[in-house]
């Protein structure tokens, strides 16, 4: 083994080694949520993960931007194998070692080069996209300040030089090999064209081929290790959270068990109430309702935060934000990542917090670090109760994830803990409480109406 290859397997273990790190700790946040069942249908389970998660299936509502996402996604599975060659050859000191297999790694290295190309192509229109003069709407927004904003165009310029390092690779490999009359496995429609470009020294065209060889699989350890602190981690979290996405119709809410054991021994006096586990002898401690702070929220809603995309589909169909109300669903599920990476002190490599607190999604009024929680700390009251709960933030993004939860949550702490419900609910809270309905009349007075509509009839 040489000392490239022993250089080679060090920067590969640390690569991977360093990643292990920072998902392990991604897992630790996501596991300070509360317990859900979620076994349900496996098979169903696995279906939509094939359509959303795989398929794209949701993406192409909006046809321009899907037929962009699906190069560049097509092309990072196609190139991924390429990367797995790569491996091979640093650490075996081999060169094309898949190239054996004759007529498939032509159309491989072809294919390969084919969408390189086309992903640098996607990636300047969705840089134009994001940066031109008038940007498009759901790129813009409270919470879209400088971190998200110099997030995705760093994803744009590593993917690009990726691409580039790629080609650089490639070309001068293939004229090394013309200038010393060699065979080079693979079919190269785009280096071919490019080898005009570079000398017709051996000597400068191998340390250009090993330039382009270093660059590509040290970029994208480094990118892989960037990631989790990116709202690219999506094309790695996408599939379990599809996966773990509900099966229930969007429609229906969940109900607090104790609430609804109570609710029942009121209206039926003959109704036991199941009597709660014991906890190891002693009295289990009082759960709050709803959610003040990220651990009082399931699992899957963290596992949501790291799954966004931050492409705005839920806000830019939200009727509250269109009407011009605080409420944009893609800050909610921003908002609890940042919590979450705040009060579990675990910064990532690229922590967004070093970039000072106008890069992060923050109100400008934080209260004391003592009550600083998701509720109030970053998402408002005003808000919450913006949202009409249509549903249309669920059925637009991408890689299902659900913002609607997480309000319906916040409301609950709200109203079952605080009693700080708008004026308008708890008057209607108190006309069901005195007369079963949510009008300001007696039950008896119900159909006083028909009465009147009979007498006006004769």
């Amino acid at each position: 083994m040489t000392i490239q290859n022993i250089i080679f397997l060090l920067v590969v273990l640390a690569g991977f080694g360093l990643f292990a790190w920072q998902v392990r700790k991604i897992r630790a946040n996501i596991s300070h949520g509360r317990d859900r069942d979620m076994s349900g249908d496996v098979g169903e389970r696995l279906k939509k993960t094939l359509l959303v998660a795989f398929g794209q299936q949701k993406m192409f509502k909006r046809i321009t931007p899907a037929l962009l996402h699906l190069i560049v996604y097509v092309g990072f599975l196609v190139i991924n194998i390429e990367v797995i060659e790569i491996v091979i050859d640093g650490l075996f000191n081999t060169h094309r070692i898949l190239g054996f297999t004759g007529g498939f790694y032509n159309v491989l290295v072809a294919t390969n080069e084919v969408l390189s190309a086309l992903v640098i192509v996607a990636v300047i229109a969705f840089w134009w996209r994001r940066n031109r003069s008038e940007p498009v709407r759901r790129f813009r927004g409270t919470e879209m300040r400088a971190w998200p904003k110099l997030d995705a165009n760093l994803i744009l310029y590593i993917e690009a030089a990726l691409m580039l390092a790629l080609f650089l690779m490639n070309t001068a490999d293939l004229k090394l090999h013309q200038v010393e009359n060699a065979y080079l496995p693979g079919v190269y429609p785009i280096s071919g064209f490019l080898t005009g470009l570079l000398p017709d020294n051996a000597a400068t065209l191998l340390v250009l081929e090993r330039i382009g060889w270093w660059v590509h699989i040290v970029g994208i350890l480094l990118f892989l290790n960037y990631l989790p602190s990116s709202k690219h981690f999506h094309i790695i979290m996408a599939f379990p959270n599809v996966y773990f996405s509900r099966l229930m119709p969007q429609g229906q809410f969940s109900n607090v068990d104790s609430i609804t054991h109570e609710v029942k021994a009121m209206m039926d006096p003959t109704y036991q109430v199941p009597t709660p586990p014991a906890s190891e002898g002693a009295e289990a401690a009082p759960t709050t309702f709803g959610a003040k702070d990220v651990n009082d929220l399931a699992w899957t809603n963290l596992l949501h935060a790291y799954s966004c995309t931050e492409c705005g589909r839920c806000t830019s169909v939200c009727p509250a934000n269109l009407t011009g109300k605080l409420l944009s669903p893609r800050k909610i599920i921003m908002d609890t990542r940042d919590r979450m990476e705040e009060k579990y002190n675990s910064p990532l490599i690229f922590n967004p917090a070093l970039y000072g607190p106008a890069a992060k999604h923050e109100p400008q009024e934080q209260l004391d670090k003592e009550n600083h929680t998701l509720l109030r700390g970053y998402v408002t009251p005003e808000e919450l109760w913006a949202c009409t709960t249509c549903n249309a933030c669920v059925e637009a993004c991408p890689v299902n994830i659900n913002p609607l939860e997480s309000i319906i949550e916040m409301r609950r702490f709200l109203v079952l803990e605080e009693s700080a419900a708008p004026n308008s609910l708890n008057v209607m809270f108190s006309n069901i409480e005195n007369n079963g309905a949510p009008w300001a009349f007696s039950p008896s007075d119900r159909f006083n109406w028909a009465d009147e509509l009979y007498v006006a009839e004769k």
